[in-house]
């Protein structure tokens, strides 16, 4: 039978086809080479389904740090507990208002043509975050989101709860291998707004329990020159916004803030993106404008392609892990 790799290495031969098989083997190399990969995960990945694919990855050392929004990061976890109870809607694109108002009505949120059960989902994570946020909050205690999502995983309470095999969630195997995690703008995620709330109504006295984004990039610096003395790091961003801006700006702050100017640039970089490029983007930028930012090389391999993430994730995924 035909493996995966195999088959798009012989399909996949112009285009941006061409570009997922030039950035997979390029993903290949670095590693073969020593280099480790720094991954981020904008819009919905977690909703789609990502960790079918990526968990494995991390799971066999191909990823070694991660930076997403705070909703992949929590979707993640609704998808590990409700899974059963989530509701796709194919005809997504021809819903009315009022129609989207039913939703709403049955406590159904969407994402694209997948609804997350509010219940089953959100309230069931809640009831236990929110334990350990005020159990770190009473004893003055202070922890990066991803933190306390980790507690909450290797606490056990979440598992009576199951709806899918843990090997199929992300987080799960990262948490596994206490995975480094950079969430910025963790607070307009739905857990950080129940956080925020809780703060308003007084359950939670210290708004800091929850450390800062601030924090987060201290933490990432911290770690990016930890790891660049050991091995040239790689960057693979899937989607744009603040999940790949945040990150890839820690060279430059390292080299031009800090004036450490040996730091090295990220060594490797791929973007998947539906959104076609344009310079004067952050998010749709092409790579050689990050050259002058400071966050590329002209040696640097460069890879965009623009198609949905959900398809070519899962592809380059496969060939990395020779599948």
């Amino acid at each position: 039978m035909t493996t995966i790799s195999e088959f798009v290495h012989h399909h996949y031969r112009h285009f941006n086809s061409a570009a997922l098989i030039d950035a997979a083997d390029a993903y290949v190399s670095h590693l073969d080479r020593g280099g480790i990969m720094f991954m981020t995960l904008a819009g919905a990945m977690s909703t789609a389904e990502l960790g079918l694919s990526l968990a494995e990855m991390i799971r066999r050392e191909k990823v070694h740090a991660i930076c997403c929004t705070g909703a992949n990061l929590e979707e993640d976890i609704f998808n590990l507990v409700a899974h059963d109870h989530y509701v796709r809607v194919p005809n997504y694109r021809e819903l009315t208002a009022d129609d989207e108002e039913k939703l709403l009505s049955r406590h159904l949120n969407r994402v694209t043509d997948t609804c997350i059960p509010e219940e089953e989902a959100i309230r069931r994570i809640e009831h236990v975050i929110l334990e350990i946020w005020s159990a770190a909050d009473k004893k003055g205690e202070r922890y990066f989101p991803h933190e306390f999502l980790y507690q909450m995983i290797r606490s056990g309470k979440l598992t009576e709860h199951h709806q899918i095999d843990p090997k199929d969630s992300w987080l799960v195997a990262a948490c596994e291998r206490n995975l480094p995690i950079i969430v910025p703008g963790w607070e307009d995620s739905t857990l950080g707004n129940i956080f925020a709330a809780h703060c308003i109504t007084g359950e939670i006295s210290n708004v800091h329990t929850v450390r800062s984004g601030i924090e987060y990039m201290i933490m990432l610096a911290e770690w990016y020159e930890e790891a660049c003395a050991e091995a040239p790091i790689g960057f693979f961003q899937i989607g744009g916004g603040i999940a790949g801006d945040f990150p890839i700006c820690v060279v430059p702050m390292l080299q031009q803030d800090l004036e450490k100017s040996n730091t090295p640039r990220w060594a490797y970089f791929c973007q998947i993106s539906d959104s076609t490029t344009s310079y004067g983007s952050y998010s749709g930028a092409v790579p050689n404008e990050k050259i002058t930012w400071g966050k590329l090389s002209a040696d640097t391999p460069k890879y965009i392609i623009e198609s949905d993430a959900t398809i070519v994730a899962p592809l380059i995924f496969a060939c990395v892990l020779g599948q």
